[in-house]
């Protein structure tokens, strides 16, 4: 914060400081901006143009056939990929957000025996990495027949996810338990109490929580890789990787390109109509009046 004298007015070192971290912040941001800049820039220019010895940012000229070319490829792969992507996430995010909203209710207002305990145990999966859990993960989907299927991705993810119940759970610990009281006196169920005013009172938590779960379901990139070697079930990120082992070798550049900008649409979209509900669900300390 910037100092000002005694009768209100910023002093000139003041001043001074807030230019320089202006212009320190502003060179920040075009170094982390430059490589997605660059990125939709390459996937207008020619091959030639990329491998050329001279760097340029600017197509010269400007082609803009690869993005038909990437949704043709192969016989469509990469629309059967954004289908598979989204068979995914709607699912998962339909009943995963409801039994995560339902969780986190549970272990913020009920009382029952071990709740804390069970609390804490679950916050303690979120401690172990996924690299751990693949492998048994891998072994018991391939009893259950479930590999080179989307099931192995969409059936854990509709149990819930631990970090939006964990935020959840912090987010409704701030409303006073008296209006659990009040609304058992008007005659509410618990699931009445869940769904007409708690519901209500997270939805703009929840909606945060959702919008970040879909970015780490339609980047995800590992955990189909593992689990599905079936072409015809390929994850976006999965083609986009094939894309890559294929025309990489031909420096087809500006078609991985394409494919890429048209990955990374979805959620540069979402952020960007919903950044208002992230910026103020994370600054959220309490409720408001």
């Amino acid at each position: 914060m910037a100092k000002v004298s005694s009768g209100g007015v910023r002093t000139k070192g003041s001043v001074t400081l807030d230019r320089v971290l202006f212009v320190v912040l502003a060179l920040g941001a075009v170094i982390m901006v430059f490589p997605l800049f660059y990125m939709i820039m390459c996937s207008f220019m020619t091959k030639n143009q990329i491998l050329s010895a001279n760097f340029s940012v600017i197509p010269n000229p400007w082609r803009s056939g690869m993005y038909a070319a990437a949704l043709k490829e192969r016989n469509g792969l990469f629309v059967t990929g954004i289908r598979n992507s989204l068979l995914v996430a709607v699912p998962v995010l339909l009943v995963g957000s409801f039994t995560s909203s339902l969780a986190a209710f549970s272990f913020a207002k009920l009382r029952f025996k071990g709740r804390e305990q069970m609390f804490m145990a679950l916050l303690a999966t979120m401690m172990v990495p996924f690299a751990v859990v693949m492998i048994p993960q891998y072994v018991m989907f391939t009893r259950m027949g479930w590999t080179n299927s989307l099931l192995p991705l969409i059936v854990p993810g509709m149990f819930g996810n631990v970090s939006i119940i964990f935020f959840l759970r912090q987010n409704l610990s701030s409303i006073p338990n008296d209006m659990v009281d009040a609304a058992k006196i008007d005659g509410c169920s618990f699931f009445q109490i869940y769904y007409k005013v708690f519901l209500p009172m997270m939805k703009g938590a929840l909606m945060t929580q959702v919008i970040l779960w879909f970015m780490g379901i339609w980047n995800d990139f590992l955990a189909p890789s593992i689990f599905v070697q079936n072409q015809k079930w390929y994850t976006l990120q999965v083609v986009i990787r094939s894309f890559n082992d294929q025309y990489a070798v031909n420096s087809n550049y500006p078609l991985i390109m394409a494919a890429s900008v048209i990955a990374m649409l979805p959620t540069l979209l979402l952020f960007f109509f919903f950044q208002r509900y992230i910026i103020e669900s994370m600054a959220l300390s309490g409720v408001k009046g």
